[in-house]
């Protein structure tokens, strides 16, 4: 077999995109196969859907990342709408797994991948680099978020609201008040188990047919948790706002009223604090000193 040339990089973006700071939200549903492939097949022709079990997985998730650039930095938003697939010329090669065994890492192969099928973004830029490096399907949006932070009241719940933009002049987001849809995700007192899961091989098609499969590459484990008992039903809401936009649309396609089967997150650690400052000693009354 002939060995394929490596896709181009077009200026003005280089390769590897290194993220200097990443917060992720990933909530998986397990469904039926039928819808999901139907989907998948419009989207990505040459993927097939994997199967845990007799059921379909997809996955819906948020990102927060800062980037460094020679400019400065930049600070992006994203969700991303996914079916975990496989290239179907390789299915002699997947690994016959359930869902938590491949939720916790186990395919080291990373052939089991994220098929993008729809991908919200509030930085042009970045919508411009996802299209042009990765056949990302991706297109202006705009987040309104309640996240965990050690800069704000303990807890581990994860609240997204997403809503309709455009691209203006000058490459500037333009943001409209339209919702989109809402997710909550209310992970607070669960266990966790740690996730080796990386790097996640994202696949984009492109124009052209050509199959793209891009690893990115987190260097901590995520932490996963399993909702799969009855009693966590409610801990994750997804709210469509649009049914007639085409998210909305395969949202309700695969999803319906499904409860969600796992979530999973990570967070950059911190890697400095401005901490609480002390008063000096001084010389003068007190009150003098407070009074100037």
């Amino acid at each position: 077999m002939t060995p394929l040339p490596l896709p181009p990089v077009p200026e003005p973006f280089q390769l590897p995109f290194h993220y200097g700071a990443l917060h992720h939200l990933g909530i998986d549903w397990l469904v039926a196969p039928g819808p999901v492939r139907d989907l998948l097949a419009k989207h990505h022709p040459d993927l097939s859907a994997a199967e845990f079990d007799g059921r379909a997985l997809v996955s819906f998730n948020y990102q927060l990342y800062f980037a460094q650039y020679p400019f400065g930095g930049g600070v992006t938003q994203e969700i991303e709408y996914n079916i975990i697939a496989f290239p179907t010329t390789e299915s002699d090669r997947i690994p016959q797994l359930t869902y938590a065994q491949y939720a916790q890492g186990w395919d080291q192969s990373k052939l089991l991948g994220i098929a993008r099928i729809h991908v919200l973004c509030d930085n042009p830029y970045a919508i411009s680099a996802g299209r042009a490096l990765y056949a990302e399907p991706k297109y202006p949006g705009w987040f309104e978020v309640g996240l965990p932070s050690l800069n704000g009241p303990a807890g581990e719940t994860w609240t997204v609201h997403g809503k309709a933009a455009d691209t203006g002049p000058d490459d500037t987001l333009e943001k409209s008040e339209t919702p989109l849809f809402s997710l909550t995700a209310a992970l607070d007192d669960l266990a966790t188990a740690p996730a080796n899961n990386t790097p996640i091989t994202g696949y984009g098609t492109c124009p052209d047919g050509r199959v793209l499969a891009g690893p990115m590459n987190v260097y901590q484990p995520y932490r996963w948790y399993d909702l799969n008992a009855p009693d966590h039903a409610d801990r994750v809401r997804l709210t469509v706002h649009a049914p007639d936009s085409d998210l909305g649309r395969d949202i309700h396609a695969l999803l319906a009223d499904t409860p969600a089967a796992g979530a999973w997150t990570y967070q950059s650690p911190p890697v400095a604090a401005h901490n609480r400052p002390y008063y000096l000693p001084t010389s003068r009354p007190a009150d003098q000193a407070a009074s100037g």
